[in-house]
Order: structure tokens, then C-alpha cells, then sequence
């Protein structure tokens, strides 16, 4: 019972969290133009092979480890084995920190692009997106524009018409 409240209030105090970040201006980026690197924030949950975003090492011809992917899944069992970073909803802690390692490591970098690969409002999946520090962000037309410089409205599982659309709009913003 105890537990259930204390998830409560954490849930409580990311949402206040939220609000209070999406409230101030945007963290300016000091990065030159052109992409060289990419987070992608990925709903596992809906969309199940995250290992598609290593195509996009060919397609902007980067350096193979310059993407970086990190997964969200409502639920996750600590001892299976997944092959893309995982998060989940058990991660939430007090004021909007998210108390995951993989998280952590992927919050730390600098991104020319941040690709917000979900189209269902969540805490959790909104937190890292708001925490992730890139230049350019991209998303889709079910959440909240606020989170995306570039709204994409195509199917969540059509991944190869993303994957077009993304590079015929870079193209055209001369970020590529």
C-alpha cells in the first residue's frame, strides 16, 4: 500500500517537473549544422526493432557509433536480455529524475538530432525528451508539438516512409 502511494506522489512530482521545464525557453545547442550524431527515443512497447536506426549510419554516412538508441518499455524484466537500452516506468524517481544507468549514459551526450520515436503521451518517454540535449528534434503528430522541431505524420510502423520523409525534410533544411 505504502508503495503504491510513494509511486503516486514520484509520478505527482514528474509531471510537475514536466510543466515547469516545458514552461522555460528550449537549452540552446552550440553545434555547427550538419548531422553527425543521433539519439533515438523508441516506445518498445509499439514498434519492436529498434535495431532499424543503425540504418541511419548508411544513409547520413556517420561513424558507426554515432547513433544511439534507448528503448521504453511500460514493463521489463531486469534478467532478460534485450539488445537496445531499456527503460521502463520503475525508473521514475522524485522530482522527475530518471534513476536508470542506461538512461543516464544516453542523457549525457549532445545530439544534432533527437528522434522521438512514440506517439502516445507518456512521463517517462516525455522526461528524456525534454532532458536530451540536441540540436534538432523530431517526432510525430500524435504528441504534443512542443517536444519536436519537425512533425512527421506517417504510420508508427511504416518505418521506411519515416526514414524517407526524415531525409527528404533534412535535405531540404540543409541539415544534410
Amino acid at each position: 500500500m505504502i508503495k503504491g502511494i510513494k509511486d503516486k506522489f514520484k509520478y505527482q512530482s514528474g509531471v510537475k517537473f514536466l510543466k515547469q521545464e516545458l514552461a522555460k525557453d528550449p537549452p540552446v545547442v552550440e553545434r555547427e549544422k550538419g548531422i553527425t550524431s543521433i539519439g533515438c527515443i523508441v516506445d518498445l512497447d509499439k514498434f519492436d526493432d529498434a535495431n532499424l536506426f543503425y540504418d541511419f549510419v548508411e544513409d547520413y554516412n556517420m561513424r558507426p557509433n554515432a547513433v544511439k538508441i534507448i528503448g521504453y518499455k511500460g514493463h521489463y524484466d531486469k534478467n532478460s536480455p534485450y539488445s537496445t537500452p531499456v527503460f521502463s516506468d520503475k525508473d521514475l524517481g522524485w522530482n522527475g529524475k530518471i534513476e536508470n544507468s542506461y538512461a543516464l549514459e544516453f542523457l549525457s551526450r549532445e545530439y544534432d538530432l533527437l528522434v522521438n520515436y512514440y506517439t502516445e503521451e507518456n512521463l517517462l518517454i516525455q522526461l528524456m525528451s525534454i532532458k536530451t540535449r540536441a540540436r534538432f528534434r523530431v517526432g510525430f503528430k500524435g504528441v504534443d508539438q512542443v517536444y519536436n522541431d519537425l512533425i512527421l505524420d506517417c504510420p508508427l510502423n511504416d518505418f521506411d516512409t519515416f526514414k524517407t520523409e526524415l531525409k527528404k525534410y533534412l535535405g531540404v533544411l540543409n541539415e544534410i
